[in-house]
């Protein structure tokens, strides 16, 4: 019984864990690296994984994480939103959900032997890509479209001011 309190208590923390404005990197990343791994294993299920020009809905699931990790700063920072605090918070983002997307991808590579095949001898240079060099790419391109999205939407959202970024503000 004592077990199952426990228990109990961990799931009552977990609905915290969307109010901690100091983790929204982390949380967002997360969200973005489970939305690109659900996306590539769908469509390596429908056998649409070696078509080039899907990869642009990768844009889209990174730059609607970023949103929403924006959304929630706002939320949890009563309203306020400085250009680099939006911008660590953008950047951070994107870069672990990119990164975690990547080592799944180098993972399931090496694995796989089919899905190495599929994908890899479907490009134009196959001869001189492997899982390393392919995962490079794709987490080089993940983090570039993240500084994308991130350019583009804090121009788009209102931001209170360009604060001094070598300030560091005390989080009570």
């Amino acid at each position: 019984m004592l077990a199952f309190d426990f228990w109990l208590v961990d799931i009552m923390r977990w609905k915290d864990v969307w109010n901690r404005p100091n983790r929204l990197p982390e949380i967002y990343g997360t969200l973005i690296a489970l939305g690109l791994v659900v996306y590539f294993l769908l469509m390596w299920g429908v056998g649409l994984v070696n078509v080039i020009e899907l990869r642009l809905l990768n844009l889209v699931i990174v730059g609607t994480g970023i949103y929403f990790a924006l959304k929630q700063h706002l939320r949890t920072h009563n309203n306020s939103l400085g250009y680099f605090e939006g911008f660590v918070v953008c950047v951070g983002s994107g870069f672990i959900g990119v990164t975690t997307f990547g080592f799944f991808l180098f993972a399931a590579l090496m694995v796989s032997e089919d899905l190495s095949k599929s994908v890899l001898g479907n490009e134009p240079m196959a001869e001189h890509l492997d899982p390393y060099i392919a995962t490079a790419v794709v987490m080089i391109e993940g983090v570039f479209s993240g500084f994308f999205m991130t350019f583009i939407l804090l121009n788009w959202l209102n931001t209170d001011t360009v604060n001094n970024p070598n300030k560091r503000e005390q989080s009570t």
